[in-house]
């Protein structure tokens, strides 16, 4: 379940932004893209897989291109009128070709390589749930330090960047709203419930959301942690109770797109989320995961090339509504700016096949579309975590998202993320997935402060406010072991390990 991220870089982000967008043929419009959903059984045939289905955007051609799916033996399963895009089934293996070849469809192609069953993430290794005893020894030393929260002392993440002052100024307007797209939000925990949004909350999985009471939390609370982990990163309340998020007086939401079955995050659910935030009043999206089943989607094969088109338009929908996508980097240590990346994680859902990619030619998704913040991750000691991918001009910000190797000097001296966790728990994480709604809770405080902002002049803010260090002086050794890891480019204004630099959230609310 260790997924990740990337992005475009920024000396170059106008011909990629525009190569990318020019090669979907896509811009979308702001009217409402609330599905037109026709019923369908998932069929238990082996053979029948997911489809998304791009068309030019009329309602002509969405409807002739609907009789086609039908004639070629598809499902028809929703249908995002507004940008074009239709989530199919079918059995037949040459439906996808037989698509392609309809007029009006300008791409398609299976969302997955595996038949369909009964939606990862950018965490790196196993969740730690804090003890008991850990409990109790951070509470006390939490109180001798006149934090408000009884674990606030384990949040070394908070204090880097300035969120435990930020708050006394600023906790953030009940009229933001941050929606965490991933495995579920237990809205039940104490420290969540007081902040969370549920008439901004689905349950995306299958492409048609679900907005039933609870759809929203995790299918198993014990492995399905990470958007509970997230959700409170972002909001966790200042009630005396447990943990505090960046931004703890916004709203947070939850919109689950996890597979039941395999844990993955497949491309029809993701549209769905992104058109489901941005119809409900979401300002900002926390995307912790990349889209599934392939790390990186190739524009020379058209079913890749249909994912990133599909995404597209949907994150470009959100962004037209109002809404700032931000988005983990990824755990791989890959740099987002070299010529070529080893792939050999993917297809996801089948077997893997060893692959050699241009990162410039295929996208990471959601996180190398036009407009997303990208994030990397930095550890205790303001370095990059070992485990970050970073890349001089993919990368737009960073923040803390823990590093084992970098040790704070606080209570549990754990150098990973605390935060909530399913059944009232807390538990610690490490990745860029813990970083990016780090930055989504800085995002937050700045819409708060600037309600007007558009998601551009967000962005603008975010970086505009970011302390950054440079690149180290020193040759980078992430875990200590004598070799050389990665090599950052770029200057002290903007470069490959941090961007524009680390989110600073006491700046972003003066």
């Amino acid at each position: 379940m260790a997924h990740l991220p990337s992005r475009r870089r920024l000396a170059l982000a106008v011909p990629v932004v525009l190569s990318l967008t020019a090669s979907l043929g896509f811009l979308p419009t702001a009217a409402s893209a609330v599905p037109d959903t026709t019923p369908a059984t998932r069929t238990a045939d082996a053979a029948t897989l997911a489809y998304v289905v791009n068309t030019k955007v009329d309602h002509r051609t969405i409807e002739s291109v609907k009789k086609a799916i039908a004639a070629a033996d598809g499902t028809v399963v929703a249908t995002y009128a507004k940008i074009g895009v239709i989530v199919v089934h079918s059995a037949d293996p040459d439906f996808g070709a037989r698509i392609r070849a309809v007029r009006g469809v300008q791409s398609a192609g299976a969302t997955r390589t595996a038949p369909l069953s009964l939606a990862g993430t950018t965490d790196e290794g196993a969740a730690q749930l804090m003890s008991a005893a850990e409990a109790a020894r951070t509470a006390g030393a939490s109180a001798a330090a006149g934090a408000s929260e009884p674990l606030e002392a384990d949040q070394w993440d908070l204090r880097a960047i300035g969120a435990d002052k930020a708050a006394e100024i600023n906790p953030g307007s009940s009229r933001v709203t941050v929606a965490v797209i991933d495995t579920g939000v237990d809205d039940t925990h104490p420290d969540l419930a007081p902040n969370f949004s549920a008439s901004q909350s689905a349950n995306c999985v299958g492409g048609v959301a679900d907005t039933s009471e609870g759809a929203w939390r995790p299918y198993n609370p014990t492995e399905d942690y990470h958007g509970t982990h997230v959700a409170g990163e972002i909001a966790a309340a200042r009630n005396g109770i447990g943990v505090a998020g960046v931004a703890p007086g916004v709203k947070v939401a939850g919109i689950k797109v996890s597979d039941p079955k395999d844990g993955l995050f497949y491309p029809e659910n993701v549209v769905c989320a992104f058109v489901f935030a941005a119809d409900h009043g979401v300002e900002i999206t926390n995307n912790s995961y990349y889209v599934d089943p392939w790390l990186y989607n190739c524009m020379d094969d058209p079913d890749q090339k249909a994912i990133v088109d599909a995404v597209n338009r949907a994150q470009l929908y959100a962004q037209s509504k109002g809404t700032l996508n931000v988005a983990s980097a990824g755990n791989s240590n890959h740099d987002l700016d070299s010529d070529a990346i080893v792939d050999a994680s993917s297809p996801d859902d089948s077997t893997p096949v060893t692959r050699t990619v241009d990162p410039h030619e295929c996208f990471d998704v959601p996180t190398q579309l036009p407009g997303v913040v990208t994030v990397s991750a930095t550890g205790v000691k303001g370095t990059k975590s070992y485990y970050s991918t970073y890349g001089l001009g993919a990368v737009d910000v960073a923040a803390p998202g823990g590093d084992r190797y970098q040790v704070p000097e606080t209570p549990s001296a754990n150098g990973r993320i605390l935060s909530t966790m399913p059944n009232n728990a807390y538990g610690f994480l490490q990745g860029t997935s813990m970083a990016s709604p780090h930055v989504a809770g800085v995002a937050a405080l700045l819409k708060s402060t600037h309600p007007w902002a558009s998601p551009a002049a967000l962005q603008v803010l975010l970086k505009a406010q970011a302390d950054n260090p440079g690149c180290p002086t020193e040759p980078y050794d992430g875990n200590g072991d004598g070799v050389v890891d990665a090599t950052c480019e770029g200057g002290k204004r903007v470069n490959g390990f941090f961007g524009f630099g680390v989110v600073n959230a006491l700046r972003a609310v003066r």
